[in-house]
């Protein structure tokens, strides 16, 4: 972790240094990417299973051997513990009940000459949801990216998730089930976005496609968008908390770790108003490291790109987060409302 103080003359600097991250399209990932989706564009389900086959480990004859049924999502679920089953299910409703709140609704009004004007919000028919399988399995990604599809109305939701080695992961398929998701592909990469995108022999096209990947499904979501929607090209995930003291500093190390762990280049960064604090957390972080399941990639992270920040104030503080605008921020305060 990198340790940076306000009051330093070079804070400026040692911040935009923090901050700094190439976000420029890889020009070789993105060729690559145009051609894997040229090829699946014009082979479809052969290109497909070619590519799933080298990339993933895989020995798939043909896409059958690709795809799961609601009913093979259905075994994964019945053969988990009942307290995962019930933790899915619980989560499932959590999501749904957020979205329901955000749901739009079609308006219309009669101007001034008599023109009929307004807004017809109507459901996609068909989405595609992509959820990482590679270096970590992420039920919630399939819960957070299926449940507001069915709140929105969408009928039909499929998804993609590779399988390296063809090793599936029972809990990320029981969320499927939990979520309704219609049909499921074990493939990933930008061969799943461009096989959704274009659609194939066998996997439909779908209108829109969501959910987190690496570098090359982020340039093949930026490939094929205007042929289908996408959400966004993410980047690396990043968290900063904000922190007065006032929260155990376990919390504060737990959470820090929380975006850690998705890559090595994810960024964690703590500020607070009190450098005993800042060590108290660090204390934290040194002893729940060694429980972590993915330790090498939570000390590649902090190592990377994590740091301490040692403000004078909260007000400092909020100045400063408001200039990082990360994508995830937490105030560890007592009044937050407040902040």
């Amino acid at each position: 972790m990198k340790h940076l103080n306000t009051q330093s003359p070079d804070f400026q600097a040692e911040l935009k240094a923090l901050l700094a991250f190439e976000t420029a399209q890889d020009p070789k990932i993105d060729q690559i990417v145009a051609d894997i989706c040229a090829d699946v564009h014009k082979r479809g389900d052969a290109a497909v299973i070619e590519y799933t086959n080298r990339f993933d480990g895989t020995s798939a004859q043909n896409i059958n051997d690709l795809t799961l049924t609601q009913a093979d999502l259905q075994h994964a679920f019945e053969h988990l513990p009942e307290n995962v089953q019930s933790a899915l299910k619980t989560a499932a409703a959590r999501v749904e009940s957020y979205h329901q709140r955000q749901k739009l609704e079609s308006w219309t009004y009669t101007d001034e000459d008599g023109t009929l004007l307004g807004q017809q919000i109507t459901a996609l028919d068909r989405v595609g949801i992509y959820v990482p399988g590679g270096k970590a399995a992420y039920p919630s990604s399939v819960i957070m990216n299926a449940m507001p599809a069915h709140v929105a109305g969408v009928q039909e939701i499929i998804m993609v998730v590779p399988t390296p080695k063809g090793e599936r992961n029972d809990i990320v398929l029981a969320a499927a089930y939990v979520a309704g998701v219609t049909k499921v592909f074990t493939i990933g990469g930008a061969q799943a976005v461009a096989a959704l995108a274009y659609g194939t022999e066998t996997v439909p096209q779908v209108d829109k496609i969501t959910g987190p990947g690496n570098a090359f499904v982020a340039a093949a979501k930026r490939r094929v968008f205007g042929v289908v929607g996408i959400d966004m090209v993410a980047g690396p995930s990043e968290i900063l908390v904000i922190a007065d003291g006032s929260t155990p500093a376990d919390w504060v190390a737990m959470d820090l770790f929380s975006q850690a762990e998705h890559d090595e280049i994810a960024q964690a960064i703590l500020i607070a108003t009190s450098q005993a604090y800042l060590d108290d957390v660090q204390t934290a972080m040194n002893r729940l490291i060694e429980e972590m399941p993915r330790r090498d990639i939570i000390e590649a992270s902090l190592g990377n790109r994590g740091a301490f920040v040692l403000a004078k104030d909260l007000d400092e503080a909020c100045e400063i987060a408001n200039y990082i605008a990360p994508e995830h921020l937490e105030l560890s305060v007592e009044n937050p409302q407040q902040w």
